[in-house]
């Protein structure tokens, strides 16, 4: 076991191009977004456990020697095994966690104790240690949040359980793990995203442990050449939404109109292959032309999804409100509101940006000002975040 304090973190993701379309077979592209997770692992010898998640308001600590006693066969030792939803109910039980854990506070604390007691099942005793997880990322938004808290915990259980080496060196401070030992972190942030969600698609965990840009079909995940991390305005319009209504919306409009909607989900399909083509091209040599067939394809796009019945009047108004500052937006995940992507281009000047951000945020909207294609899950000097991510940690 470690004895030195872990600082880790991990990006959440959106969806470039393909939401819906990669329901119907067709290709999506996901991209890390670099608004991150980060959680800090502080080794000690008090006999507890504790979980600290501030932006959630869950606080639990645990005696090490009471989980040490709980009846855990039902967790498989050693290789990275899929929680069945009887072992969940299981965890639950024997961990005592309230009736309301189905929410997504108690599912965090779940996903916790099963990636805890699976990852240090190894040790000779269950490590006391605390940790303390923050994130940039809202919750609920379709960035990816809780793959980035799982990814988050599984670099750092496995780190701190010497499952796998700490690849910081002197004088570095930021590193990131061997691609062995990122495909064991995926894997393991796989089993806390099921327990999470029951059954995800494994891309927000692939993206968030990887970085970069993914393509996926058809449950098959392969990464793209890295392309220079691309500015963009990332909106919450705030407006709830149901993705699972949604996906209903599209399958409806399908089955009514398959000569209209069956070619719309080609040609978000075709759309999908040439902003990777042209990724592709960027990631040798990027141009000024890049960004403008970039923009083309999200207007073409933003207006295909609205014609399967995706769009919302917040997100019209997302549009409209970048465009006349003569930016190209549109809707990223599951859309009927939710969240927007508006590229930036090299040559805009700073006032621009933050005209554009105003006039945003006064449409009662949520703006950032990020990047996408960021690198993956990492490991960071204890001091070498000096942002108020860092300083937030620091505090607690």
């Amino acid at each position: 076991m470690l004895s030195e304090a872990l600082l880790v973190s991990a990006p959440g993701k959106v969806i470039l191009h393909g939401e819906h379309a990669v329901v119907h077979g067709k290709v999506a592209l996901a991209v890390a977004l670099n608004l991150r997770t980060f959680l800090r692992l502080q080794p000690h010898s008090n006999g507890k456990v504790g979980l600290n998640l501030p932006n959630t308001g869950i606080k639990r600590v645990w005696d090490v020697a009471r989980l040490q006693l709980l009846d855990t066969s039902f967790l498989e030792p050693g290789d990275v095994t899929t929680p069945t939803p009887e072992q969940v109910e299981k965890l639950k039980e024997v961990v005592d966690l309230p009736e309301d854990s189905a929410n997504h506070k108690g599912l965090a604390v779940l996903a916790f104790l099963y990636l805890y007691l699976s990852i240090c099942r190894k040790q000779r005793a269950l490590p006391s240690l605390d940790i303390t997880v923050w994130s940039e990322l809202p919750t609920g938004a379709g960035l990816g949040s809780s793959a980035a808290y799982s990814v988050c915990l599984a670099a750092a259980l496995l780190t701190a359980c010497e499952e796998i080496p700490n690849p910081l060196r002197g004088g570095e401070s930021t590193s990131r793990w061997a691609t062995e030992d990122l495909e064991l972190i995926n894997k393991w942030a796989f089993q806390g995203e099921r327990v999470i969600h029951g059954n995800p698609s494994g891309v927000d965990n692939a993206v968030s442990t990887w970085g970069g840009a993914l393509r996926y079909q058809q449950g098959k995940i392969s990464p793209l050449k890295r392309p220079p991390a691309l500015q963009i305005l990332l909106t919450n319009t705030r407006v709830p939404r149901s993705t699972k209504a949604l996906v209903a919306v599209v399958r409806s409009r399908l089955l009514k109109f398959p000569e209209i909607v069956a070619p719309l989900l080609t040609s978000i399909d075709a759309i999908s292959l040439e902003c990777e083509r042209v990724l592709g091209e960027m990631a040798a040599a990027p141009a000024p032309e890049h960004y403008l067939v970039l923009e083309e394809l999200i207007d073409m796009n933003q207006h295909h999804l609205s014609a399967l019945g995706v769009g919302h009047a917040s997100l019209d108004q997302l549009c409209r409100v970048t465009m006349a500052h003569g930016l190209h937006s549109k809707l990223t995940g599951a859309g009927g509101g939710g969240c927007g992507i508006t590229l930036l281009r090299p040559d805009l000047e700073l006032p621009d940006v933050e005209a554009t951000k105003q006039a945003l945020t006064s449409c009662g909207f949520d703006c950032w000002e990020t990047s996408i294609g960021a690198s993956g899950v990492s490991v960071h000097l204890d001091t070498s975040l000096d942002t108020p991510v860092q300083q937030a940690l620091g505090g607690l």
